[in-house]
């Protein structure tokens, strides 16, 4: 398959399996999220994003920020296959030492534009590209994917009020809308229905879509701005994962110590899964002492094993 002529469905098959070779190749976490956004990411890439893999800081590029950046495996896989990098890079994915960290990481990674996974903080930086390509009279259009999960921060709609204040309509928001956050579902969390009104409300222009149907992606996209002088937002409607129904369960357990013992909305299991009440593994109450010193807390209070898997050494 070329990278150049993929169409979107062969383009969304091809990082879906990535991400999963990828995330458990590095007994890693966060399947879910990366299988939610992968039709919204091929359509993009496929037919959307002015961008050239060659030159991937060329000035007048469109960009897109990654600001779930706990998605990053499949957003890596859309890079390998649009050229960016080459595909063996993905290989080292969480792995010590390698390029491509647990969250989406710029340094050394072309075609990332910032690095991400703070949630909260992708839609400012977004508003802030495109306040600057309108005021260097520049056709660059800036494209951000947000969970719905970080809707909770009070930062996102700091950053809804701005872009809508200053009429960046050259700004594309789109929100995974799967209705699973961490802990429980996002109606249980922090309700955010009527989500699509609030974002009116905020004067943004407005569709409803399926996130999954590839059609209907591409004809919205093509449509924005979707109000003249005013950004956009896609609220896209879809699960963790058509193709692996496990993938879109609620969480069922967070009692033991970092994310890859826990078993919660698309994390991947693997042997060192661990479900509440058949723990042999330390807990949260336990003491340091008796951790093994691969989950014994680091100066920054994270265990050794999450700071190599989050920066990638």
């Amino acid at each position: 398959m070329s990278t150049a002529t993929a169409t979107p469905a062969e383009l969304a098959r091809a990082i879906r399996a990535h991400a999963l070779r990828m995330v458990h190749r590095a007994s890693a976490s966060h399947i879910g999220t990366c299988l939610s956004i992968a039709d919204l990411l091929a359509v993009l890439y496929a037919s959307v994003l002015r961008i050239d893999p060659q030159r991937p800081d060329w000035p007048a590029r469109d960009r897109f920020i990654l600001s779930k950046g706990h998605g990053a495996a499949i957003f890596y896989a859309v890079l390998a296959e649009r050229g960016f990098f080459p595909r063996a890079w993905l290989e080292e994915y969480c792995r010590d030492g390698g390029r491509l960290c647990g969250h989406a990481t710029s340094t050394g990674v072309p075609g990332v534009e910032v690095s991400t996974g703070s949630l909260g903080h992708g839609l400012s930086i977004a508003s802030g590209m495109a306040l600057a390509a309108k005021r260097e009279r520049s056709p660059a259009r800036v494209f951000v994917v947000l969970s719905d999960g970080e809707l909770d921060e009070g930062s996102t709609w700091e950053a809804v009020l701005f872009a809508a204040h200053h009429r960046l309509d050259n700004l594309v928001a789109m929100v995974d809308y799967n209705k699973i956050q961490s802990f429980g579902r996002v109606a249980e969390v922090l309700d955010l229905d009527p989500l699509a009104d609030k974002w009116r409300a905020f004067r943004w222009g407005v569709r409803e879509i399926d996130g999954h149907d590839h059609a209907t992606i591409a004809a919205a996209l093509e449509s924005v701005p979707l109000e003249a002088g005013r950004p956009s937002v896609l609220v896209a409607r879809v699960r963790n994962s058509p193709a692996i129904p496990a993938a879109s369960k609620p969480p069922r357990s967070a009692s033991v110590c970092g994310s890859r013992s826990f078993v919660g909305p698309g994390m991947m299991p693997t042997r060192r899964t661990i479900s509440r009440g058949t723990t042999s593994r330390p807990t949260h109450n336990s003491s340091p002492a008796r951790w093994p010193s691969s989950r014994r807390p680091h100066e920054g209070g994270l265990p050794r094993r999450h700071l190599r898997a989050r920066c990638g050494r």
